[in-house]
């Protein structure tokens, strides 16, 4: 039937699916290589490869999806099959080189991030200039070898897909071309099941990272892209639950229009105090000695026994707007995007300074960057935030690095801004956000005592981090608004979350302190989590409210409470109680188990007919509020 391969108008198809499958091959065989230990921890090898060269098909079949759908258009004359012909080749030069150049990005973004690019890899092209900067700066040679790369396989693919031979426009190409487009869209679906498969199909092991390794990074990315679309009801992967029982097993029970609606009684009961929240970069548990970590924030450790210090507290994500999120709005995890970047969140969406702002507080964020990072300044300004102190309004700084002003500059601008506040006898709320530890690790020299060589080390930022935080709260010890304010000091998350499991909980735990005018000095050993602060400094800070919150106030708690934990790691949702772990995952069945504090180690239990519908209805809740847009401030 084809006598002449070549000359065949599907030789391209065929050559190019040959080339890309080869490619995404390679590509794999070689992370697996790369993480031989890990991968032969799940004792999955041949899985791992065999089911990636089906995510390679449905990758491919996407490609190749449109030029294939208008193929009938070659046979009506001449002109438009050479139109058409040229078409294709373009459209495979494009598309491989695309693919290529995301697939390059794999070891960098597993180095940072221990999974494929998803949707972290999208969220960063909104802001190119902080990440161009950052990657030339704390990535240069990852940055050469990738772009050489792209640049050597850009020409191999033009030289490979330039030159073709006259096409034979035969009649009966045309007849089988219904066939072969069935057979590309059920490589596509790639199953005959109720779903077409999706990455949860391909999770075939309990490492959150190999799992990654069965899909190509395209396709990561793509479909991250594809899901976004969906985040307004994106818990609904975990199952269904009616949303009265929803309501009932997250103890809500406040009217319909405000459904978690709370009175929150304050365990402090004189003049309202003013609240500063201290959020730190990428502080996690790894960096604090008394926490198992690195002796890295001797401040931090000598200011512990003079507030309420957390020895069990756990961010609820992993990236900054995620800690945003908690700390600010106390709303719980997605599976989504933190609403701090959602479009039905950017005004009248619950935050503490939306509350605050009705009890007469001045309201600020502050950070050394730019504010639009992230959506910050969009969400911040639309629920309740009246001041953006941000890098503009740094003037001659003692420090500028890619991520903006230096932590001292910082904490010299807040202080300032507070000592300008009380003098008003203003009341105030600010939200203060560092940045000297991230990548790529920029502070002035000769501050610190370096902790290791060379300077440009996380370790060595976390000092540097660590030292303007003490100097600040020296100044703020001696400045007439200390004794009015408490002051939360926490990570917005660990720097690198990463394990051999589902749910690397080790990584999520980090430090937390509240002090300040009145606090009495003790340790909190409950498990906390993060939705729990907000809640918290409220109540010590005195103030009187109705709040959605559905976080636990930790200062009114007796010795009976244990407490519990929600984190969410990409599409896996996590809720510890005491050692009690459930992990809900994508369509499939829940993981029961229990956490070896000491060993870090994650047991699964068998346990037949483990009930686990709070857990549900708690991964499911915050998809409900957000989409019915009921997460807001009651009204006073």
């Amino acid at each position: 039937m084809f006598p002449k391969l070549s000359s065949n108008p599907y030789h391209p198809f065929l050559k190019a699916y040959l080339f890309g499958l080869i490619f995404f091959s390679l590509s794999r065989i070689g992370l697996i290589f790369w993480q031989l230990d890990a991968v032969d921890a799940t004792d999955k090898l041949l899985n791992i490869i065999v089911q990636g060269v089906r995510v390679d098909l449905i990758q491919l079949g996407l490609m190749f999806l449109i030029p294939l759908l208008i193929f009938p258009l070659s046979f009506i004359n001449g002109q438009t099959k050479n139109i058409y012909s040229a078409f294709l080749r373009f459209w495979i030069i494009i598309s491989f080189i695309i693919l290529f150049i995301i697939e390059a990005c794999s070891i960098t973004f597993i180095n940072e991030y221990n999974t494929r690019p998803n949707v972290l890899f999208l969220e960063y092209l909104k802001y190119p200039r902080e990440v161009f900067e950052m990657l030339f700066k704390g990535f240069t040679l990852d940055v050469i070898l990738v772009v050489g790369s792209v640049l050597l396989v850009s020409r191999l693919i033009i030289l490979a897909f330039r030159k073709q031979n006259q096409i034979e426009n035969k009649f009966i190409h045309l007849v089988i071309w219904p066939i072969i487009l069935i057979l590309m869209l059920i490589s596509i679906r790639s199953s005959f099941g109720h779903r077409p498969a999706n990455p949860a199909m391909f999770a075939i092991t309990d490492n959150a990272m190999v799992n990654s390794l069965v899909l190509n990074s395209p396709y990561s990315v793509f479909y991250a892209a594809y899901s976004m679309k969906h985040e307004a009801s994106a818990s609904k992967v975990y199952g269904k639950m009616d949303v009265d029982k929803i309501y009932s097993l997250t103890s809500q029970h406040g009217p319909a229009e405000y459904p978690t609606q709370k009175l929150l009684s304050p365990s402090y009961q004189g003049k309202p105090k003013n609240i500063v929240i201290l959020l730190q970069e990428s502080l996690g548990s790894t960096f604090v000695e008394s926490l198992g970590g690195a002796p890295v924030t001797p401040n931090l450790e000598k200011l512990k026994s003079e507030g309420i210090w957390f020895t069990q507290l756990y961010a609820t994500g992993t990236r900054s707007v995620r800690g945003i999120e908690a700390v600010v709005s106390g709303f719980p995890p997605t599976p989504a995007q933190s609403t701090v970047k959602l479009p039905l969140s950017q005004s009248n969406f619950f935050t503490l300074a939306s509350l605050l702002n009705e009890k007469n507080y001045e309201t600020s964020f502050i950070y050394g960057g730019e504010a639009h990072f992230d959506n910050m300044r969009n969400f911040f300004t639309g629920n309740g935030f009246k001041k953006i102190i941000e890098q503009k309004d740094f003037t001659n700084p003692i420090f500028k690095g890619s991520w903006g002003a230096s932590d001292q500059d910082l904490y010299q601008k807040a202080h300032e801004e507070f000592l300008e506040r009380h003098s008003q006898n203003q009341p105030f709320f600010s939200l203060v956000f560092t940045s000297s530890n991230h990548a790529p690790f920029e502070f002035p020299e000769g501050v610190i005592d370096l902790y290791e060589q060379p300077q440009a080390t996380e370790k060595n930022a976390v000092k540097y981090a660590d030292h303007a935080l003490g100097e600040f709260i020296k100044k703020a010890k001696q400045s007439d608004y200390w004794e009015d304010t408490i002051f939360l000091i926490v990570a917005d998350h660990d720097i690198r979350v990463r394990g051999d499991f589902l749910i690397p909980i080790k990584n999520f735990h980090i430090p937390g302190l509240i002090m300040g005018g009145g606090i009495n000095p003790k340790v909190i050993s409950s498990i906390t989590s993060q939705i729990d602060l907000p809640v918290t400094i409220l109540s010590l800070a005195g103030i009187h409210a109705k709040h959605p919150m559905i976080g636990q106030d930790m200062s009114a708690i007796d010795k009976s409470y244990k407490g519990r934990a929600i984190m969410q790691y990409y599409d896996n949702f996590a809720w510890m109680e005491q050692d009690e772990l459930f992990i809900l995952q994508p369509n499939q069945e829940i993981f029961y188990g229990k956490y070896d504090f000491i060993n870090n180690k994650i047991i699964p239990n068998d346990k037949n007919n483990i009930n686990y519908d709070k857990q549900l209805a708690h991964a499911l809740l915050p998809s409900i509020l957000y989409s019915q847009k009921l997460y807001r401030l009651p009204p006073q």
